[in-house]
C-alpha cells in the first residue's frame, strides 16, 4: 500500500509518503510560510531534495502543488496510486477515541470542535477538502491529537469547575501530543525489550511545544497540556500553567482584551517572552555568553519540567524510564542534563558521555547505578499516523 499522510498547520503543510512494504519512504517535505509574500517548498525524494521559494496563498493550493510534485518527480504515476490519505487533526473532543475514516459526518464533527482548537482544527479539516478536490475515491483517515489520552480518570481530566460547564460546553483537560507520547513510549518499550504494559513512564515531548505524559500499562493516565495546547510546561512561546488572575489583571489594569491576551499567552510568552526567542539552540549559545536572560529562561524551563516529572513519579507510584523526544528532547544535551541532575531524589543518574554522543537513534543515556532508565526516542508522528491510518482501511 502507499499511504500519504498529510499535517495541515496554521502556515504550513507537511508530507510523508509510506509504502507500507518496509514503511519505506519514497517521498517526504513540507510547504511553510503559507500567506506569506514568499512560501518556502522543500521536496525529498530517494535521489534529490530540492528547496525552492513560490508563492502560495493558502493551504489547498500548497496541498495541490505537493501532490502535482508527486507525479511530476515520478514518485507515483497517478493519484489513483494512493491508497489512502492520513491527516493528524489535533482535537477530536470526547468523542473520537480512535483513528476514524474521514466522513461528513465525521468533518462535521471536526469543525465543531473548532472553538476548542481554533487554530488547528478549521485547518487540518481544509486539508481534507483540498484532497477531495483534486482526488477522487482515495479514503481519508482523520488521527486525533487527543485520542491517545481518552484513558485519563475523569478525577485527573475534569476541572473543579461547576458541573454544567463539563456538560454542557466540554469544558475538561483532552491533552494533546497524543501521537508522540503514543509512539516514543511504544518505541522504547521496544528498544528495552519490554512489553509495553509492564512499564510506568513518563515521556517527554519537548519542543516549541511542550508536554509531558504519564503512561502506565501503554495508556495516558495524565498529562500536562489542558483543554487547549497552552497549559502545562512553558513553552517555545507558549506560557504554560498561570495563575488565571493574571488575565483578570491584565484586562482590569492594561487596554488589553481578550483576544490579545491570548495572542500574548500563546505567542509572545514562554522561552520567548523571557529569552527574547523560542530557539533553544540560540539561548544556549547565549548561555555560554553568561546572558543572564537566556540563563534564566533555561532555569525556568528545566524547573517546571521536573515540578511534572516528581508529580507524575507520585500519580505513577514507580517509574521505570523516562523518555525525551521532540526537537529539544532529541537534540539539546544541555537540556536532558540540567533536568536529570535534578532528580537524584527519585535515584537518576545520567551518562554524560552517552548523553552528549552524536546520535539520531533511539537510545539509552543513563548511568548503570540510575534506578530509572533515561531514553531518548526520536519521534515520527508521520508514521503513527500511517500505520493507524492503514488499519483503519484494513477494518473496512
Amino acid at each position: 500500500m502507499k499511504v500519504l499522510v498529510l499535517n495541515t498547520g496554521s502556515s504550513s503543510v507537511k508530507f510523508k509518503l509510506f509504502s507500507t512494504k518496509k514503511w519505506s519512504v519514497p517521498a517526504s517535505g513540507m510547504i511553510e510560510n503559507i500567506f506569506e509574500p514568499v512560501s518556502t517548498v522543500y521536496f525529498n525524494t530517494k535521489n534529490e531534495q530540492r528547496i525552492y521559494s513560490e508563492k502560495i496563498g493558502n493551504h489547498a493550493n500548497a496541498i495541490g502543488l505537493l501532490l502535482k510534485m508527486l507525479i511530476s518527480h515520478r514518485v507515483i504515476i497517478a493519484f489513483e496510486e494512493l491508497d489512502a490519505i492520513g491527516h493528524r487533526v489535533v482535537h477530536g473532543g470526547d468523542l473520537f477515541c480512535e483513528a476514524v475514516l474521514v466522513t461528513q459526518e465525521v468533518k462535521n464533527k471536526i469543525a465543531s470542535f473548532a472553538p476548542l482548537a481554533p487554530l488547528h482544527n478549521p485547518i487540518n479539516l481544509e486539508g481534507m477538502l483540498a484532497v477531495e478536490s483534486l482526488i477522487e475515491n482515495v479514503p481519508q483517515v482523520a488521527v486525533f491529537d487527543t485520542a491517545f489520552h481518552h484513558t485519563i480518570p475523569s478525577y485527573a481530566y475534569r476541572y473543579a469547575l461547576p458541573n454544567s460547564l463539563y456538560e454542557d460546553l466540554g469544558i475538561r483537560r483532552y491533552g494533546f501530543h497524543g501521537t508522540s507520547h503514543h509512539y516514543v513510549a511504544s518505541q522504547t518499550a521496544k528498544a528495552m525489550g519490554k512489553e509495553i504494559h509492564e512499564l510506568a513512564m513518563i515521556t517527554l515531548h519537548l519542543g516549541n511545544g511542550a508536554s509531558v505524559c504519564a503512561v502506565k500499562g501503554g495508556k495516558s493516565i495524565d498529562t500536562s497540556m489542558g483543554m487547549t495546547p497552552l497549559e502545562g510546561l512553558m513553552m517555545g512561546s507558549r506560557s504554560g500553567d498561570l495563575d488565571p488572575g493574571v488575565i483578570f489583571y491584565l484586562m482590569n489594569h492594561t487596554q488589553m482584551n481578550a483576544d490579545e491576551i491570548e495572542h500574548l499567552l500563546n505567542t509572545q510568552s514562554g522561552l520567548k517572552g523571557i529569552a527574547g526567542t523560542n530557539d533553544m539552540r540560540k539561548i544556549e549559545e547565549r548561555i555560554n555568553k553568561n546572558d543572564p536572560l537566556a540563563i534564566l529562561a533555561m532555569e525556568m524551563f528545566v524547573y517546571r519540567i521536573i515540578k511534572y516529572i516528581g508529580a507524575y513519579a507520585a500519580v505513577l507510584g514507580d517509574v521505570d524510564v523516562l523518555v525525551f523526544t521532540g526537537g529539544i528532547g532529541e537534540h539539546s544535551a544541555k537540556t536532558r542534563e540540567a533536568i536529570c541532575t535534578k532528580l537524584t531524589l527519585l535515584g537518576v543518574q545520567i551518562d554524560t558521555h552517552l548523553n552528549t554522543r552524536n546520535n539520531t537513534l533511539c537510545r539509552s543515556i543513563h548511568d548503570p547505578s540510575s534506578k530509572i532508565a533515561l531514553w531518548v526516542t526520536p519521534t515520527d508522528e508521520e508514521l503513527c499516523i500511517a500505520k493507524e491510518t492503514v488499519q483503519v482501511i484494513n477494518r473496512l
